[in-house]
């Protein structure tokens, strides 16, 4: 009796401290780095833009609307009269060596468009190592974020060499081998570029093995596909078949048509995506806002066989009188398409640089055909080719499919005349396409620098505004935002953009670049590890 006289007692005693425990804790004030205040948001959904207040806390964002009125603030930023936006996304960029080179690393040209992520391993060219490349990247930072592809020709590469043949199936084991240890080790997937060597001697069957392997671990498959002109609806169409065949998302670098004779031809190379989008596939494309585009010489009017082997061989081939005749006259068919072909960069002759090939031509006294198989056999040049037609540009970036991409690299001025897209892709998209010439509402152009591209990588934490998500924004004036570099002169940075941060660090500041390096390598996590962790 005397026990169930003390626990009832204990109980009475406790049962105060009981109902107290159940009245819930005021929530502690939310603490936040930055503030910006007052911007109009547009938060890379492609809806409407709204005012509203965003902000950061420790590399991420933790509110977006209104500020919490118990907010504790460690600085403010008055953004009334500006946009404020997810951090733009560069699916195809060629800043491989670039962005782990000293000059280049901290990427300003892609900063001041508003870009805080950027992929390499595009057109098959770039690391096959994935896990040293990421490992140097976060040696000692870079100006953005970097997520990598394996490129496909550097892996054919690795295993047969410049050969122009099919792969052993030793060859083809070691590949599939390095895909599997590439996709471990963060690649978000597999590029081609199916016009340059190596990889242009694959047929769609090797592709597709090594592709079966990267959709296994989740990736997508990004091609440069083995036509842009008169070939385009059966390059596509193998690109779909790739997809379908390997079941993987297919994704279409740089979609257009080049050359005049195959202007007009790109709405149906659309129709036949959406087909297979409305089938329940996952493909989409990217594109750069440009009439031009730009690549070796070698690649754009060079025949395939003739470039076996490499750049000796080829060389060797331009001496030999006979099958120096053979290229010329595929050379020859070639340039009879060509709009107009500007030199970009040509070591033995820099006063070629930022000429066409005929005024080049015209001033040498020769004939266009032997001024280029002259480059050629010296080493090659590059070239801006102008073959896009301008309502084909405009009908690709109203797709909604259609992210924005560069097709550049980090640079800085040298003595090369550039495709000035480096410098100018996402101002030009938003500046002149958005709000100048209204092709697209606002927030569709950023939505295709930001969400869309998160959403075709399968960047779960970057691409919207969001709380929880990585703190990659990007603050502009609607009514200055422009790009300012030309193909006259390419190196010009763009204006309006006002503040950008990388991983909640700034690194452009009231316009000024801070020469901030918080950008870091963005790792995919394979579908098979998660499910070998479960």
């Amino acid at each position: 009796m005397t026990r169930i006289v003390a626990c009832c007692l204990l109980w009475a005693a406790a049962a105060p401290l009981a109902a107290q425990s159940k009245v819930p804790a005021k929530a502690a004030p939310p603490i936040v780095d930055v503030v910006f205040r007052g911007a109009t948001i547009y938060d890379g959904a492609g809806g409407q833009g709204f005012t509203g207040d965003v902000g950061l806390r420790s590399g991420r964002i933790v509110f977006v609307g209104e500020l919490p009125a118990d907010a504790k603030i460690a600085q403010t930023i008055d953004c009334r009269g500006l946009a404020i936006a997810p951090g733009f996304i560069d699916l195809h960029n060629h800043s491989d060596s670039p962005i782990v080179t000293a000059a280049t690393r901290a990427n300003v040209n892609y900063l001041t468009q508003g870009c805080t992520t950027i992929v390499t391993g595009n057109c098959g060219f770039g690391p096959v190592d994935v896990a040293a490349y990421l490992a140097r990247i976060d040696e000692k930072g870079a100006g953005t974020n970097v997520a990598h592809l394996l490129p496909h020709g550097d892996l054919r590469d690795a295993a047969l060499g410049k050969a122009g043949r099919e792969p052993t199936s030793v060859e083809l084991t070691k590949m599939r081998e390095l895909a599997d240890k590439a996709m471990r080790d963060g690649a978000w997937g597999m590029s081609t570029g199916l016009i340059y060597v190596p990889g242009t001697y694959a047929k769609t069957e090797e592709i597709v093995e090594i592709a079966k392997v990267v959709g296994r671990h989740g990736g997508i498959y990004a091609s440069h596909i083995r036509n842009e002109g008169t070939q385009l609806l059966a390059a596509v169409e193998e690109a779909l078949k790739i997809g379908r065949d390997a079941e993987l998302p297919v994704h279409v670098s740089h979609f257009k048509a080049s050359g005049r004779n195959a202007w007009g031809t790109l709405h149906v190379a659309a129709e036949m995506i959406e087909k297979e989008r409305a089938a329940g596939r996952l493909v989409t494309a990217d594109q750069y806002p440009y009439t031009a585009s730009s690549t070796s010489l070698e690649a754009t009017l060079l025949p395939a066989w003739s470039r076996e082997g490499g750049r000796r061989e080829l060389e060797k081939r331009l001496r030999d009188p006979a099958t120096r005749a053979k290229i010329r006259a595929a050379v020859e068919k070639e340039l009879a398409g060509k709009v107009r072909l500007q030199i970009a960069g040509y070591g033995p002759r820099r006063d070629f640089v930022g000429k066409s090939v005929e005024e080049i031509a015209a001033q040498e006294k020769r004939e266009p055909v032997e001024m280029v198989l002259e480059m050629e056999a010296n080493g090659g040049a590059r070239v801006v080719n102008f073959g896009m037609n301008e309502d084909d540009v405009r009908q690709a970036m109203r797709l909604p499919w259609v992210a924005t991409a560069s097709d550049g690299s980090a640079k800085v001025p040298d003595a090369d005349q550039p495709h000035p897209r480096s410098f100018g892709t996402f101002t030009r998209k938003l500046g002149v396409y958005a709000l100048k010439e209204q092709v697209v509402p606002l927030e569709q152009a950023v939505r295709s620098s930001s969400g869309l591209p998160a959403d075709i990588l399968g960047l779960a934490d970057r691409g919207y505004l969001k709380p929880g998500q990585a703190a990659d924004v990007v603050i502009f004036d609607p009514k200055q935002i422009a790009d300012r570099a030309t193909y006259d002169k390419p190196y010009e940075y763009s204006v309006g953009v006002r503040y950008v941060y990388v991983n909640g660090v700034p690194a452009v500041y009231e316009g000024v670049p801070t020469g901030a390096l918080a950008g870091r390598a963005l790792r995919h996590v394979s579908r098979l590890e998660k499910s070998d962790s479960q």
